[in-house]
């Protein structure tokens, strides 16, 4: 069994966690260019109404978007629990480049049997990109905690019989596009991540300068 969870990776709880409940546990930390990480992030946030902010608020009134890039200090305390042999480090830009072997280090890692990729299963899904602001945030942001009250009461029948429906696309974007982020404000971005770039790049011992 496995999970993905990109939340996991900046909280010490749940990597403590994970270690007492799952002490030999293979993780795999896909390390993605920052700044198209924290845009992918905000889009998603602002699609299912977890934050209304515009982008420049968001960076400054939402701690995960910023905490959740320091990848090269994050990456030490998982080594430091899980030990060398139990956390593999890979690159986003690897995956799009070639999925097949991306796939297979990873199978490779955790012990799997490898598996052939078809044309359809290459594809991307769920991709931010093409999500949209909620028709209202207000509606969305209910919605959202309608979803979670039921969860905690573990009626998740409910939400599974609404997702069924295609109650989730009327709650989830359909507004206006996202603006298009501005090269200027894309170089803020990635001199504000330059030192983390820095870092994971003497970690990993690789090239990282198409996120500089």
């Amino acid at each position: 069994m496995g999970e993905v969870a990109p939340t996991y990776f900046a909280s010490p709880e749940a990597r403590e966690r994970i270690a007492r409940l799952i002490p030999t546990a293979k993780i795999v930390c896909t390390f993605r260019n920052p700044v198209d990480r924290v845009l992918s992030l905000y889009r998603l946030k602002r699609a299912y109404g977890w934050i209304p902010w515009t982008l420049e608020e968001a960076l400054t009134r939402d701690p995960e978007l910023i905490e959740s890039s320091h990848y090269a200090d994050y990456l030490k305390e998982w080594l430091q629990t899980f030990g060398p042999l139990q956390v593999m480090a890979t690159v986003h830009d690897d995956m799009e480049a070639d999925p097949q072997s991306y796939l297979d280090k990873v199978v490779d890692f955790i012990g799997a049997m490898r598996i052939k990729l078809k044309p359809s299963q290459l594809g991307h899904v769920l991709t931010s990109e093409r999500m949209t602001q909620p028709r209202s945030y207000y509606w969305t942001r209910g919605a959202l905690r309608l979803a979670e009250w039921s969860k905690a009461r573990r009626l998740d029948g409910v939400v599974a019989a609404a997702k069924r429906i295609g109650a989730i696309r009327f709650f989830v974007g359909g507004g206006s596009p996202f603006p298009e982020i501005p090269s200027a404000y894309r170089g803020k971005l990635r001199a504000m991540f330059r030192s983390e770039v820095d870092k994971l790049e003497e970690m990993l011992n690789r090239d990282l300068s198409a996120w500089k």
